[in-house]
């Protein structure tokens, strides 16, 4: 049977680190834990749990869990946020899978808990992750919040059956505060890589996100849930687009370059969230 190596970023997680760790016990042959210096008792759950604990100073989603994975001792890697966990499907599913490991990446679905409910449809289900991988032919890319696996051209990825249990929002506050953080994150990223807002993104996208989400992806399936999620995603669409059309026009008034924004963390919250 191959080794695998689970990994996980932490920041302020002591809600969520035991869930997550307890799920991959039956298939993980480590633990590593990358902590950016929590200050509750994220980092003392985890050590008691058997996670080998190792801390760096946040440098972003996409930095952290590139770094986190090269800390492992094996090539296989189950890269998790603190606020997910393992369904019992998915953890048979890998198990059955290390006897081989004949994929380099594997992909698996998502399944977010929102305010108590389990979200079946819209744009959060099946949100497809790739999770599980080598990391010879992997590397975390993509704009911060939003990290994804890129491989390297000519690797299949195989689909297991099961879930990711996805605990990010217990109460309607914890969305709108990630609304509000995450847009500013998303739109620093689009900023620094050159990208511009108008009149027209800001008025299009946040509308489609709504109409993809609740109507052509069936977020009313999930009842009054289901148009909560639609209006907050459209709502944060909205707001990273004027945040980044703000921040053009205040670096023209002042003539000043784009310059590269740090990373972006609060001693309030956790960082686990990826906004989705």
């Amino acid at each position: 049977m191959h080794p695998l190596s689970v990994v996980i970023i932490t920041f302020n997680e002591e809600q969520n680190i035991r869930r997550c760790i307890e799920s991959v016990a039956s298939v993980a042959d480590e633990i590593i834990v990358l902590d950016s210096y929590s200050t509750d008792n994220t980092v003392d759950i985890a050590r008691s749990l058997g996670a080998v604990i190792h801390q760096e100073k946040f440098r972003g989603y996409i930095g952290q869990k590139n770094l986190a994975m090269q800390l492992a001792t094996y090539d296989y890697i189950l890269s998790l946020d603190a606020d997910e966990a393992l369904d019992e499907e998915l953890a048979a599913s890998i198990f059955r899978e290390k006897n081989s490991l004949y994929f380099r990446a594997y992909m698996m679905n998502r399944c977010t808990n929102y305010c108590g409910h389990f979200i079946r449809h819209g744009l959060w289900y099946p949100d497809k992750k790739v999770r599980l991988f080598d990391r010879r032919i992997a590397k975390w890319g993509g704009l911060n919040p939003h990290d994804k696996i890129i491989l390297r051209e000519g690797f299949p990825v195989d689909r297991l059956k099961g879930n990711i249990l996805h605990y990010s929002f217990n109460t309607m506050d914890d969305h709108i505060w990630q609304n509000n953080r995450l847009s500013s994150i998303s739109a620093t990223s689009l900023y620094n890589a050159g990208l511009r807002s108008s009149w027209f993104k800001m008025i299009i996208h946040p509308a489609w996100a709504f109409i993809n989400g609740y109507f052509f992806r069936r977020g009313f399936l999930d009842g009054s849930d289901g148009l909560a999620i639609a209006i907050n995603t459209s709502h944060q669409v909205f707001l990273k687009y004027t945040k980044l059309y703000k921040m053009h026009r205040a670096s023209k008034k002042k003539k000043m370059p784009v310059s590269v924004a740090k990373p972006i963390i609060t001693e309030k919250k956790s960082l686990a969230s990826d906004g989705l």
